[in-house]
């Protein structure tokens, strides 16, 4: 049966939600350690990484038991509706940390709180990525599902990494979290009402723990693809959480461009998200065409080279103090980053059906599962590298002031948002085109 498109928007729109957390906890996590608790940069790298790290050992858990759950609303929805809640408290309760505790106290607080929204969102995305492959079975309807829920992502980082952090600055970090965790909560409701009556799988699954990660397992094309899609997470999670300092340090706003007000309005940071978003937001439909034109792995390959020359061109202009051009720069790589964000997502479902169809059982949560976990591997490592390649260049923590870093430290930043991750993305290029892709070939045949 053919998906209706509020359905196929329906279930795009929980993205926007979802969304929100993961650019707070890869855009403002490190930032509020050390520049709001004051706490060294590599503590609080490995700290945001050791939180990740515990975060991925729930995946299996959750994607094996939403897979065995039976009730009247579908083996996904009750997770997905009670995850969300313990997400957005989690959220606010880690920017909420009492005055007056010294900076163990302060950790202390900040992994609680980090853990228990670690935990709502697996709740949420692995069921949800689970249904992806369960309402539809059609390539191209995914490629469109896909489309409309990276659209709506779009608009989730615009609210994670532009709205958030100039709320941040007004009000307070937990006043700004409280307000958008209706928006969070709404969204993934709504997605839900959207799609009660969409075909999903009522049965629960029947085969144990390791039966159903042997099969995932089995599928090797899906396990070369959830590593690289790893590699790409990397790339991109490295530029997020870099992304806050170089706003401070590398794009300095003279007031004499045509976008200055709008700088000094949104702050910077803001202004370059919300550039990123517009590209993205534009680019959604062009992905959907071109990986109908071209395949979804033509597409993205394409998609990441383009990626690759813009953080290169990137890394010529920085340090920049034209706030305009880089924003230009910034819609352009939202522009790339579609493909990231998009064509591997309507990809990993299509393999899913191989192993439906050679085995019969319908395990879709365990395959997130074990999709995610490249993809939470890579943004807990990513604050990790970064935090220990900033401290060995001598970067300086504050409380709230802007420091003088040395070059030798501000080089280091500028390295580990442009050429760093282009070249680990070229890596990723080269394991699509010459692994993957022959894989996959086979597979689907």
């Amino acid at each position: 049966m053919a998906l209706s498109l509020g359905q196929k928007a329906g279930w795009g729109l929980a993205d926007m939600g979802i969304v929100v957390f993961v650019i707070v906890k890869q855009l403002l996590i490190l930032t509020y350690l050390t520049t709001v608790l004051g706490v060294p940069v590599g503590i609080a790298g490995f700290v945001t990484t050791a939180v990740l790290i515990f975060d991925m050992v729930t995946d299996p858990v959750i994607g094996y038991l939403s897979d065995r759950t039976q009730s009247r609303f579908g083996r996904r929805a009750p997770w997905m509706f009670i995850g969300v809640l313990v997400m957005a408290a989690g959220m606010v309760g880690l920017f909420s940390t009492p005055d007056g505790m010294e900076t163990t106290g302060n950790l202390i607080w900040v992994i609680g709180f980090f853990v228990l929204a670690t935990v709502g969102f697996t709740m949420v995305a692995i069921p949800y990525g689970a249904q992806s492959g369960e309402i539809t079975q059609d390539p191209k309807e995914r490629s469109t599902m896909t489309g409309f829920r990276m659209a709506f992502a779009s608009i989730g980082i615009l609210i994670g990494g532009a709205l958030i952090p100039g709320l941040a600055g007004d009000m307070g970090y937990a006043s700004a979290a409280l307000m958008v965790t209706p928006l969070m909560v709404g969204a993934v409701w709504i997605s839900l009402w959207a799609t009660r009556h969409a075909p999903r799988v009522e049965q629960a699954a029947t085969v144990n723990l390791s039966g159903m990660f042997g099969l995932v397992f089995a599928n090797k094309a899906f396990v070369v693809l959830v590593l690289i899609y790893g590699v790409m997470t990397l790339a991109i999670a490295m530029i997020t959480a870099g992304l806050p300092f170089a706003a401070l340090y590398l794009i300095i706003d003279t007031g004499d461009t045509p976008l200055s007000d709008a700088a000094a309005a949104l702050s910077t940071l803001s202004l370059l998200f919300a550039a990123f978003v517009v590209g993205s937001i534009l680019s959604q439909a062009i992905w959907v065409l071109l990986s109908h034109r071209l395949g979804k792995v033509g597409a993205l390959v394409l998609g990441l080279c383009l990626y690759v020359v813009l953080l290169y061109t990137l890394h010529t202009m920085l340090p920049s103090v034209n706030v305009t051009v880089i924003a230009g720069m910034f819609v352009l790589a939202g522009m790339t980053n579609g493909a990231y964000q998009q064509i591997p997502w309507a990809i990993y479902p299509d393999l899913m059906d191989v192993t439906r169809r050679q085995s019969g059982a319908a395990i879709e949560g365990a395959f997130s599962a074990i999709w995610l976990f490249g993809q939470k591997l890579a943004n807990a490592v990513a604050p990790a590298v970064l935090g220990l390649t900033l401290s060995a260049a001598g970067w300086q923590e504050t409380t709230g002031d802007i420091v003088a870093q040395t070059d030798e430290a501000l080089g280091a930043l500028q390295m580990s948002i442009t050429l760093i991750p282009a070249g680990i993305l070229i890596v990723a290029i080269l394991g699509l085109w010459l692994i993957y892709r022959p894989m996959a070939r086979r597979a689907l045949a």
